[in-house]
């Protein structure tokens, strides 16, 4: 079975290939991840509503057996979605994303007229950086100066009830945490580096919401 992941960015795209993908080979589910085109030579980001709609009729299209699921940021996700404001109103970060992919997938499955079970819908709390809070220890080993640094990014996450309720204020979202790091975390090249250090199997016992997306698409 193939899966389609239409990711946010390039960092996204590279933890699909270095740490899901391989976890999932094992029960004959091969994961591809797709970005899409936002100008002639560039793709990823400034993801809205209907150029996310084209691109996953596309997809869908194009490969007639598949399934097609997300990989996006709740942080900074466009306005345009469905239910986007009444998921703002949730207080806790679940039911957010809970009624926006519950909403996306209606909306899928009307405009693009597929079965239900080829629309995997998967918005990340907050952002892609959540995830690797799930192992402190192991995401300041990636450059040996981050180990001073080890207590401050401990600290964040003792103070948050998981990685993923770390919140999405603009110095406080997961990516600007990491801003205390030197050498500067860069995303696309520390990014997946982290996560694979951490493994898939300790992100997935810290991330909730995560883990319940790869349990999905692992049942495929």
């Amino acid at each position: 079975m193939e899966i389609y992941v239409i990711a946010e960015g390039a960092t996204e795209e590279r933890f699909i290939k270095d740490v899901l993908a391989p976890s999932l080979r094992s029960n004959t589910v091969y994961i591809k991840p797709i970005l899409m085109p936002t100008s002639k030579g560039q793709a990823g980001g400034a993801i809205n509503l209907d150029r996310f709609l084209r691109n996953v009729r596309n997809t869908l299209n194009q490969h007639r057996d598949a399934v097609v699921t997300t990989m996006f940021d709740l942080y900074a996700l466009s306005n345009s979605f469905p239910s986007y404001d009444d998921a703002m109103l949730k207080n806790d970060v679940y039911q957010k994303v809970a009624l926006l992919e519950s909403s996306l997938h209606d909306r899928v499955i009307d405009t693009c007229g597929c079965e239900k079970k080829r629309f995997i819908p998967y918005i990340q709390p907050y952002e892609y950086e959540g995830l690797l809070f799930s192992d402190i220890e192991a995401l300041v080993s990636v450059e040996p100066e981050w180990v001073s640094s080890k207590d401050e990014l401990q600290e964040i996450i003792n103070s948050a009830s998981t990685p993923e309720h770390i919140n999405d204020g603009y110095e406080t979202k997961p990516s600007a945490r990491l801003s205390i790091l030197s050498p500067k975390y860069k995303k696309t090249r520390h990014g997946p580096l982290i996560a694979k250090k951490i493994t898939l199997s300790v992100i997935e016992r810290e991330c909730k919401h995560f883990s319940e997306w790869v349990k999905k698409l692992r049942s495929i």
